[in-house]
């Protein structure tokens, strides 16, 4: 088989391909047992008509179709492996030549993956930022943790603040007709959850135990139901139980109840280490995002739309994966939302744009400083999946394999180690505060 690739413009190009006369023979071979099983000819039985008479009544063209199928997909790979290409999109094909006995020849029209040409990516400034925990940050946790593990107390005297929970019966009317989806009975409401139309749990707050009000709301221009965007409304609305929360003494027996430890101090010095570690990964998460970002925007590069679509797919298909572990569907969530599948794919176009441009830069600066996977660690991570998913590597492997992804193990093991890349040839940089950075500014004009 030979193979020829010519770039016609930008990434678009032409694969010309040309198979030799034996192997089209043995395709039209495999495409005349194919199809003799599924042909009656008087005076022979079904799958037994020798080939020169099915060749006499139907002609070899006839077969021409088969044998493509058979050959074309395998042709197209091998021809794609040998001139080195990286097509992102499907082929557009063109036979120019087949026959009995001749060789096929076709031209396939390709769209692969467009060149980069790199800006500076070494050298590349970052915030240096502290992992250092304050008392401050300790105080907000220990406030959260008793928020969670507080008792709600049903209040019988008073009226209701923020942070209360109130059970109320709301109906609501707009020019004095009540719309569908505004009612609701004995309905636990948490007032500054922000759960509700802005305005509504607010004017909740001072309401005491059996009263009843008339609340004025204004709902949200893009709010999703079309009906009710931009409308004044009236709810009228009962409270019938008001709830406090009582929290629990910061203290060591607190400490017991929510931790292994014995002390609230000990449990102090645990969160603080928890902390200090959640806040070093958000700071490495933060880096990476800052040089990859300056990388991708200091190179040039035509982002082809078929990449970006299909990083739209992906991310479409993870978002539902999403959905499906919190017991909902697309379908469920496009109800829910007031969108539909154009509208969110739309909403996703430009973060799956910047994804693609992202990767394509990380790539090109990998071929460019000869970033590799080893296949010792390539083992490594399959290894982790293993233990992740409680299988045996070489079932994780099997999988791999077939389902054809086993390649983009060391993929992402490179784009992985070309940030580590960037961010160990980079600068970090100490921020200013707000009072530098104002006074710097004033200075400047």
């Amino acid at each position: 088989m030979k193979a020829s690739w010519e770039k016609i413009e930008k990434n678009h190009g032409v694969l010309t391909v040309e198979v030799n006369a034996e192997q089209f023979a043995e395709a039209l071979d495999k495409a005349f047992k194919k199809v003799v099983k599924k042909i009656n000819v008087p005076g022979f039985r079904r799958g037994k008509v020798p080939r020169p008479i099915f060749e006499q009544r139907f002609g070899a063209e006839s077969l021409y179709q088969d044998a493509l199928d058979i050959l074309l997909p395998d042709a197209y790979i091998q021809a794609v492996e040998e001139t080195g290409i990286e097509p992102i999109d499907r082929p557009e094909i063109d036979v120019e030549q087949i026959g009995k006995g001749q060789a096929l020849k076709f031209k396939a029209k390709v769209e692969v993956k467009p060149e980069v040409e790199l800006g500076e990516y070494k050298g590349l400034e970052y915030p240096e930022l502290s992992s250092e925990v304050t008392e401050a940050e300790i105080a907000s946790e220990l406030e959260k943790l008793q928020q969670r593990h507080a008792e709600l107390i049903v209040l019988e005297e008073g009226t209701a603040e923020q942070g209360d929970t109130v059970v109320i019966d709301f109906e609501g009317f707009l020019n004095g007709e009540a719309f569908e989806g505004g009612k609701a009975e004995k309905y636990s409401l948490e007032l500054g959850s922000n759960s509700f139309i802005p305005g509504f749990e607010d004017q909740l707050v001072g309401m005491a135990k059996d009263e009843e009000k008339d609340i004025q709301v204004t709902f949200p221009e893009d709010y999703q139901a079309d009906n009710l965007k931009g409308q004044e409304a009236t709810f009228k609305v009962k409270v019938h139980e008001i709830k406090r929360k009582n929290l629990p003494e910061l203290d060591d027996e607190f400490a017991m109840d929510v931790s292994e430890f014995e002390t609230l101090e000990e449990f102090k010095q645990d969160l603080s280490s928890k902390l200090k570690e959640r806040k070093e990964q958000s700071n490495r998460n933060q880096i990476q995002e800052v040089v990859v970002n300056k990388a991708a925007e200091a190179a040039q590069v035509d982002v082809p739309q078929v990449m970006v679509d299909n990083e739209v797919g992906n991310m479409l298909r993870d978002f539902e994966n999403r959905l499906r572990m919190q017991g909902m569907t697309l379908d469920m969530y496009y109800q829910f939302s007031g969108q539909d599948e154009e509208a969110l794919k739309a909403q996703m176009q430009g973060d799956a744009e910047k994804r693609v441009r992202n990767n394509l830069v990380l790539e090109a600066i990998g071929t460019a400083e000869n970033l590799e996977a080893s296949e010792e660690e390539i083992n490594e991570e399959i290894e982790k999946m293993a233990a992740a998913y409680q299988r045996t590597a070489d079932e994780i492997r099997g999988i791999l394999q077939a389902n054809g992804s086993l390649d983009s193990i060391g993929k992402d093991l490179v784009i992985r180690k070309t940030i580590d890349f960037l961010v160990e040839n980079g600068k970090a940089v100490q921020q200013q505060d707000n009072e530098e950075s104002a006074e710097a500014a004033s200075e400047d004009k």
